[in-house]
């Protein structure tokens, strides 16, 4: 069940298409990762959703219902580009933008102050957000995000200024987001994260949409009958020779990777079984990251 539909959506700026003739369908209680190079259109589209411009054509569905201004208070937006005032102190903030999310007071607080408690935050809620490292500046704008319970959440480089643990710590919120029940859109250009959270992917590129689908499908839909074998013995007397070769490991395995035809693992299974002892034998399917620079090169190639 979709939550967010996006149909044949365009919007252009002077003479320039910055979408063109968009089609995304965003499941319910997903993680989706909506990727594209520089100037491919994924702010535009996000601006459309937030209702802070409007399409030229098209519809954008939400829960149900044609975008309108009642749903803005079910969204959660982290923009790439961070927006808290720097001279008001950490609680005041928090709670000031939870009351603009309708919010009472006492209940702005009482979240605001769970959410600084688990991010080890408690002791600078009296601090101006100034005196805040980068790192905790950028805790408290995803609080300010999610402090509502929006059934939407839409994440535009949200590890941006986290080290190592924090990402980790800010990956774990969004998955647990995603196990309550919220939608996400997930913008980076960090192909590792979109694979390691994301449940479904959409690319936008030369302002149209060029591929959509779980993570899976959209590995599986580019794989090209590469197989990875780690293997003990020799493998020179094969006619079915491999692509690359490395040498053994500190277990003692080889690694050599073949490109077969449609349909020829079990032939190569066979013959490897007549001269060497197999540990693993996997296909390889491209990452995230190889199918991004694979569309944008087509897209400079016409």
């Amino acid at each position: 069940m979709s939550f967010l539909e996006i149909n044949s959506v365009t919007k252009g700026y002077d003479g320039h298409m910055a979408i063109k003739d968009l089609n995304f369908s965003i499941p319910k209680g997903s993680i989706y990762g909506l990727l594209g190079p520089n100037g491919a259109g994924k702010t535009t589209l996000i601006r459309i959703i937030n209702q802070i411009t409007a399409a030229d054509s098209g519809d954008v569905i939400f829960d149900g219902e044609r975008l309108n201004p009642t749903h803005i208070e079910r969204i959660g937006y982290l923009p790439e580009e961070r927006g808290l005032y720097k001279k008001m102190k950490v609680l005041e903030q928090i709670v000031y933008f939870g009351r603009l999310k309708n919010l009472s007071k006492k209940e702005a607080e009482k979240r605001a102050l769970f959410w600084l408690k688990k991010f080890e935050l408690l002791d600078w809620k009296y601090k101006k957000v100034e005196e805040l490292s980068k790192g905790m500046a950028q805790k408290v704008q995803f609080i300010l995000t999610v402090l509502h319970k929006p059934e939407l959440i839409i994440l535009d480089e949200p590890f941006s200024g986290f080290d190592p643990v924090n990402t980790e710590l800010i990956k774990d919120e969004i998955r647990q987001l995603r196990d309550d029940g919220a939608t996400i859109i997930f913008s980076t250009h960090r192909m590792e994260s979109v694979e390691e959270i994301c449940d479904y992917v959409g690319m936008i590129n030369l302002s149209q949409k060029v591929l959509e689908g779980s993570i899976m499908e959209v590995r599986n839909s580019y794989k090209n009958n590469e197989y990875e074998v780690r293997f003990k013995g020799d493998i020179t007397l094969l006619d079915i020779k491999p692509v690359s070769e490395e040498p053994e490991d500190s277990l003692g395995l080889k690694k050599a990777v073949f490109v077969l035809e449609e349909g020829r693992s079990k032939d190569l299974i066979t013959k490897l079984n007549q001269h060497v002892e197999i540990a693993a034998f996997t296909e390889s399917l491209p990452s995230i990251k190889d199918i991004f620079i694979q569309k944008v090169e087509e897209g400079k190639n016409g």
